[in-house]
């Protein structure tokens, strides 16, 4: 087995490769001139099982574009099996037509990373589990919900008067299982309507959230005006204080002031995606690292064991 990282959050990929004990694999990530990406695996995979750590977070064209060159390569030097470790899988929220003569973004990237030489796919919490569907090699897609559950349960010591939120009603599975993992808790739902891309009109709450203390559980915030949004109508609903708990912090455009500026107390992240340095030292925002997970995910794959273990 060896372990080579793309140039997408190679601090990620570090993190996953002391967890196992092991160093990177030897490759050579460079442009050229005309921008052109140029990619060379510097030691023999021949006939081994090959890791190749990416994400396909923003910029997610180059990103994508870098992976298809490094499991051409891959494929090229004879290694015998490739596993694509994605934590963020890129596209993953055009998963569907939702307009007349749009593609399904989501489908077309998972066909050309089957194309491009990917015999298997590792990624964490899926926007959609039916992408799942999408790939014709098999799809492991693990959980960020145990692992944030606990750092929930070492921040916040009452277990009473707690109530879950899921932002949209596609998410409710996921918030009851991370209600269930953190005991006693109980669930709402905040519903909204998508007026375009980015934006979204939070119109009111569903469930009972008075003089609770509201989790607002999401597989990722993007521009956080949704999430913003959300915090201030749980508070008009009567909940005593909020926090939000996130598995892929894209943080794009003025995230990082939106939630500077809200009435959200701490926004749990995990670092599938690097952050910059404004998020790290932001008093709001609390990283949990999802490398060990990640770690105990390519030993069981790399030893033909059960992944599925590690969904609790």
């Amino acid at each position: 087995m060896k372990i080579f990282s793309g140039s997408s959050n190679p601090v990620f990929s570090e993190s996953i490769a002391k967890s196992l004990n092991t160093k990177l694999g030897d490759i050579t990530i460079s442009r050229f001139a005309d921008g052109e990406i140029f990619v060379q695996i510097n030691e023999n995979v021949r006939g081994l099982h090959v890791f190749i750590i990416q994400s396909t977070c923003p910029p997610v064209n180059e990103n994508y574009m870098e992976l298809f060159l490094i499991l051409d390569a891959l494929k090229r030097a004879s290694a015998q099996e490739i596993t694509l470790v994605m934590p963020y899988y890129g596209y993953s929220r055009q998963d569907r037509k939702s307009a007349p003569r749009v593609p399904i973004s989501a489908k077309c990237v998972a066909d050309m990373c089957s194309s491009a030489g990917a015999n298997r796919l590792l990624v964490v919490d899926l926007h959609s589990p039916q992408v799942q569907g999408f790939f014709n090699i098999p799809v492991d897609n693990l959980f960020a919900e145990p692992v944030l559950a606990q750092a929930w349960k070492d921040f916040y010591s009452k277990k009473e008067n707690i109530v879950v939120v899921s932002p949209d009603a596609g998410g409710t599975e996921r918030t009851r299982a991370f209600a269930k993992k953190i005991e006693g808790a109980s669930v709402a739902m905040i519903d909204k309507r998508r007026q375009e891309a980015n934006r979204v009109k939070a119109l009111n709450v569903v469930g009972d959230v008075k003089d609770k203390t509201a989790l607002i559980l999401d597989d990722m915030i993007d521009t956080a005006g949704t999430l913003c949004e959300a915090s201030v109508k749980l508070l008009e609903a009567g909940a005593e204080q909020v926090y939000a708990l996130a598995t892929h912090p894209l943080f794009s455009g003025s995230a990082i002031e939106n939630i500077e500026q809200s009435p959200i107390k701490t926004v749990f992240v995990t670092d599938t995606i690097p952050l910059k340095e404004s998020v790290r030292k932001s008093n709001k925002i609390q990283i949990v690292s999802l490398a060990p997970l990640v770690a105990t995910a390519i030993t069981s794959i790399s030893t033909k064991h059960s992944v599925s273990r590690l969904f609790n």
